[in-house]
This record gives structure tokens, sequence and C-alpha cells, in this order.
């Protein structure tokens, strides 16, 4: 079948293709950072925003942004305490925020898709949905066009690079950023809840023996289209629900993940 717009499947399909690498490579770089459970909260954050501007008649991507950066300026500030509690703390806002999320919906009479912003809903996404996803990998060339050598030094040595004299507080802010578009344009597609799994899987899958972390992006996305791609068609296939099915995938990697580092070690 040609690639033709007017088909039912082409944005889709698009919205799989960039999901599938912006999420991992973004991941990637959350891994090496050690901020994958901020990245949770942050995604946890995004539905209060969400539900918020479609109350108010925004466009509810712009609420969900917009509480995700308020997700991770709590994560920056919970990581600048670096005490013992940290983790439960995070986890608890976490939880909070998706369940002020759930609530805000009933209390404002909203008329809202709460499992298609929860889990995905891949097979009806539009333009919209395909310009969100661009703008976040758009986002994201961005960053590492600018600050590729700064993440890799923050990655690597945080306390070398505050030392340094580097803005790792500005740089992870910025990250924050690029993460909470992520999160948003692969809602469409994953969901806010299971894109976790395309953050964190195909990293897992990357990271070792990579030369680099561009490398490591790179195979990342690779595997990530395989699992967003292979979710896609199975979905179809057997008449599912994509976004659970990509986050089944990538719980399905985690063995080959632990065979990798058994034989690496």
């Amino acid at each position: 079948m040609p690639l033709n717009p007017s088909n039912w499947w082409f944005f889709p399909l698009i919205t799989t293709f960039l999901v599938g690498m912006v999420c991992p490579a973004t991941g990637t770089i959350l891994v090496t950072h050690r901020r994958l459970l901020q990245a949770n909260l942050i995604s946890h954050c995004v539905l209060p925003g969400l539900a918020l501007a479609t109350a108010i008649g925004l466009d509810p991507a712009l609420g969900g942004v917009f509480s995700g950066l308020i997700g991770a300026l709590v994560a920056e500030r919970l990581a600048h305490k670096r005490n013992d509690k940290n983790e439960a703390i995070t986890n608890t806002v976490l939880a909070g925020s998706l369940g002020l999320g759930v609530l805000i919906i009933p209390l404002l009479g909203i008329r809202v898709d709460l499992e298609a912003i929860l889990f995905g809903d891949l097979l009806t996404v539009g333009p919209t949905d395909l310009f969100r996803t661009l703008l976040a990998g758009i986002s994201l060339l961005i960053l590492l066009v600018t600050s590729y050598q700064k993440l890799v030094f923050i990655g690597l040595d945080p306390e070398g690079a505050h030392a340094s004299g580097l803005k790792v507080s500005s740089l992870r802010m910025a990250l924050g950023f690029v993460t909470a578009l992520v999160v948003v344009s692969a809602m469409a597609a994953v969901g806010v809840v299971l894109v976790i799994g395309l953050l964190s899987a195909p990293a897992l899958l990357s990271l070792d023996e990579s030369p680099s972390l561009g490398i490591a992006m790179t195979r990342s996305a690779i595997f990530g289209l395989c699992l967003a791609l292979g979710g896609f068609f199975l979905a179809i296939a057997f008449n599912l629900s994509p976004g659970p099915l990509i986050g089944v995938l990538c719980m399905a990697t985690l063995p080959i993940s632990k065979t990798k580092i058994r034989f690496l070690h």
C-alpha cells in the first residue's frame, strides 16, 4: 500500500516510528544521568495539567508540559537535598499527582478519555499528535546539538561537572523540559503511564559496551523502533491495544538485558 496521508494507518505508523526512536534516545540520557525515577515522576505529573488545560479550553498538551515541568522542579529540588528519603518522597509525589489528576476530571465535570491518556490509543492518532511528536524530537536534537559534551560530562561525573562550574541544574532543567515534551508526545501512542517502558527498556539493551553516549542513543533508538513497530503490527493482527502491548514487549526484553550483563561480567 502507498504511503498516503489519506490512509487510516498513515499517522499512527509515522507516530510509531517517531515515538519508538525519540523515547528510547531520551531515556538513554536519563539512565546515564540516573534520572529515570524523576522522569517517571514527570510522566505522572502530566495528568493534572492535562485536565486543567482541558477545563479552561486550552490545548491539553500545554497543560501537560507545564505540570510536567513542575514535576521536574520538584524532582530537581529533591535531588539537591540528597537524603535517604528522596526515593520515598518522590514516589509519594508521583502517586499523589496521578491521584490528583484522576480526581480533577470528575470534579471539573470535563470529558476526558482517561484510559487513552494513561495507556495510549495509537490507532486513532492524527496530525496534531504527530506534530507534538515532531516537536519533542526537534527539542531533543536542539539539546544534543547545543549541550552534548556537557550532558556526557554530567552523566560520567556530576560532582566534577559541579566543581568545574558547569550549570548542572540548568542543564537538568532543560532535560526535564525535553522529557516533559517527550512524555506528552508519547501520550497518544503508549500513554503517560506506559511511556516509562519505552524510556528505559531499550536503554538497558544498548548501554553495555557502548563506546559513547551517541552510539548508545542510536542503538537504543533502533531497539525502541523495533519494539514500537512490533507492538503496532501485533496489535493490528490480534485486535489488541498497542500501548499495553508495547509495554509488555518492553518487559519481555529484560531477560535479554540480564543475559548480556551476566555475559559481560
